[in-house]
């Protein structure tokens, strides 16, 4: 027993000044090839083995014979184990260089595509991240070029719906000024007119800049459904009578919602008035509001037609305004984007689809807590 002692004792003193040196070694190559330290790696272990068998050997006075034997077997031991680490090694690099290299397509702006040679669980697991933030950056891409473009639509009609109003305002504040007005009156009355449209515009465009900022900031009451589509209803009466549209409020549920009711006053009115301008004459506008599984749904129906089914997916969209609207009445396209803003500021969503005749605008809401 206390010869295997000694035995193990002369055996780790050697292996560990060996381990020692590896260790040393491996910090003076950490920055290098992953080839160079898989072979440190087989080396420290090869001649761990050796200096603790030497260390034993001399312990044991072993005869030269039989310590020429032990050294050749070690040594045949540590061709082997090089010849492994060093392939082990190149295939590895091999590997990471051709996942750097896919790598950099999608840092171009390209998409990632994962190598086909077979890897290490480690590196596949590195690819799959690779792909998954590829993915990421790619709808990132898409959703900043749609912004920008939707931005581009938006300035542009924005400048056109602000030239014509101005222009009028220009021409009948000359004309009075010259005194060649034949009634004063009407054009002070358009003027004002003008001026409230553009004060609407203002107000949308620093509405939806706060929502884009994050700095909507909600006042939530319990409330009746049935009371903000009543009230939203009567608000948008005399533009329903002007178009000659009807309005419709029969299907409405007292539903009970927690919601900022000056917020969702301003998301009804502005699907009512969307809805009325876009309904011929003798066409009618139905709201309807019941509760569903998903919470509480309020729907405006209209006559419009529909809407083409690529228009679909960019009706919320900052500035859109379909292909044939490029007038004032058509508004500057900012009041259903802000329509969407809002309910999902109240953590619900906003749709659109085509139904018989014209198109349904869905919002859905949480239902109110107790319900």
């Amino acid at each position: 027993m206390r010869d295997m002692l000694l035995i193990a004792l002369y055996a780790f003193a050697g292996a560990a000044a060996a381990g020692l040196a590896g260790a040393a070694a491996l910090r003076l190559i950490r920055r290098r090839s992953l080839t160079v330290s898989l072979a440190v790696v087989a080396a420290v272990a090869v001649t761990a083995m050796l200096a603790g068998t030497l260390a034993v050997a001399q312990a044991m006075f072993l005869s030269a014979h039989d310590l020429s034997v032990v050294t050749t077997v070690v040594a045949m031991a540590a061709v082997v184990s090089m010849v492994t680490a060093l392939l082990l090694g190149r295939w590895v690099v091999a590997r990471s260089r051709e996942l750097a290299f896919a790598a950099r397509s999608f840092g171009d702006g390209g998409d990632f595509t994962a190598p086909d040679a077979p890897a290490t669980a480690e590196l596949a697991a590195v690819s799959r991240e690779l792909a998954a933030t590829s993915a990421r950056l790619a709808e990132s891409r898409m959703r900043e070029r749609a912004l920008e473009s939707s931005r581009r639509e938006l300035v542009a009609w924005i400048s056109h719906d602000l030239r014509t109003p101005l222009a009028g305002l220009r021409a009948m504040s000359e004309a009075l000024e010259d005194g060649v007005a034949a009634d004063p009156q009407r054009y002070l009355r358009q003027i004002r007119t003008e001026v409230d449209h553009l004060n609407d515009m203002v107000g949308d465009l620093f509405e939806l800049s706060r929502i884009h900022a994050g700095t909507l900031a909600l006042s939530l009451s319990r409330m009746s459904l049935y009371d903000l589509v009543s009230d939203a209803l009567a608000g948008a009466d005399p533009l329903a009578r002007r178009h000659g549209v009807r309005l419709v409020g029969d299907l409405v549920e007292p539903v009970p919602v927690e919601v900022d009711g000056k917020e969702m006053s301003r998301v009804l009115g502005n699907l009512l008035v969307n809805a009325i301008r876009r309904t011929p004459a003798d066409g009618t506008v139905a709201v309807a509001a019941a509760r569903s599984a998903d919470g509480v749904v309020l729907s405006v129906s209209d006559g419009c037609g529909g809407i083409p089914e690529q228009d679909l997916p960019r009706v919320f969209d900052t500035g859109w305004r379909g292909s044939d609207a490029r007038t004032p009445p058509a508004g500057a396209g900012l009041g259903l984007a802000i329509v969407q803003g809002i309910v999902e500021a109240h953590q619900g969503r906003a749709t659109v689809r085509n139904i018989s005749g014209g198109c349904r605008f869905e919002v859905t809401l949480p239902a109110a807590a107790g319900t």
